[in-house]
């Protein structure tokens, strides 16, 4: 079971200052560093730029669009970086397209990438895809090494790992906010519900209703605020089943947020120190 960051802050910097970032958080102990891809750097290469700066850091992204490139070009910059950098490289897939069938879409697009005739070596890899469904949580266990979770409150991961069965990978993202202001959380839970009709789903299988939507049960469930809340909401999701918990530091701004993952260097006890499954 470990900790690790997740971020969507690294849009926009300078690739130096990326790269330093990434170097800090091997440095302050975190076995993982999660990224999005939105508006920056095409993942895989900003996953290779980050491996290329670190030595024991494993890098993750959270997620690779697939809409974003073939199967083949998938397939084929995962075994480089699995080449490259052995056991490093963890591959989150997922994305979303209008009038798409999530399920049949994945499972039509991981047949590709398992079908590619590359002629890179097949070296051992890390897979996982973005899943929130129990039937993506189920295609997730029987495809791919296992899930990656996003914007989900405790319940979600005890039914992930009820679903996915005692092997599958689990890894978390839980959002935090440091200090005591609610309504950067508030802001951050808003611009979710508001947009993302798959996380509005999610959240009713567990009893949310439009009717929570402005009020603070949904901000409470879905984001850890105050450094003993952060380190009891990870806790939780580690009793719940999850393998490793990435921490997204909310601020308020898109700054690269350093001195808080200096902070949270110190969450979670020993919870670092222990194996990481994967």
């Amino acid at each position: 079971m470990s900790v690790g960051i997740w971020t969507f802050s690294f849009d926009g910097k300078d690739i130096g200052a990326v790269r330093e970032a990434a170097a800090e958080a091997e440095e302050l102990g975190f076995d993982t560093v999660w990224f999005g891809e939105y508006r920056g750097r095409e993942a895989f290469t900003q996953a290779g730029l980050l491996l290329a700066a670190t030595s024991r850091l494993t890098v993750a992204t959270g997620i690779a669009r697939f809409s974003h490139r073939t199967p083949v070009a998938a397939a084929a910059a995962e075994r480089t970086l699995a080449e490259a950098y052995p056991g490093r490289f963890v591959l989150g897939l997922g994305g979303h397209l209008p009038g798409m069938k999530p399920l049949v879409a994945m499972r039509g697009y991981l047949d590709g990438m398992d079908e590619a005739e590359l002629s890179t070596p097949d070296s051992p890899r890390r897979r996982v895809l973005a899943a929130l469904g129990p039937k993506m949580l189920a295609l997730a266990a029987e495809r791919t090494d296992g899930a990656h979770s996003y914007f989900v409150p405790v319940e979600h991961t005890a039914l992930a790992r009820e679903v996915m069965g005692p092997s599958a990978f689990l890894a978390v993202e839980q959002a935090v906010v440091l200090g005591s202001d609610r309504e950067i959380a508030r802001r951050h839970v808003s611009m979710y519900l508001d947009q993302a009709v798959h996380h509005q789903a999610n959240l009713r299988r567990f009893g949310f209703t439009e009717e929570d939507y402005g009020s603070d049960r949904p901000v409470d469930a879905l984001v850890a605020v105050g450094e003993e809340e952060i380190d009891a909401r990870v806790r939780a999701h580690l009793d719940a089943g999850a393998d490793h918990v990435c921490l997204q530091v909310l601020t308020g701004d898109d700054r690269i947020p350093l001195a808080e993952w200096r902070v949270l260097s110190g969450v979670g006890g020993n919870v670092r120190e222990r194996d990481v499954t994967g």
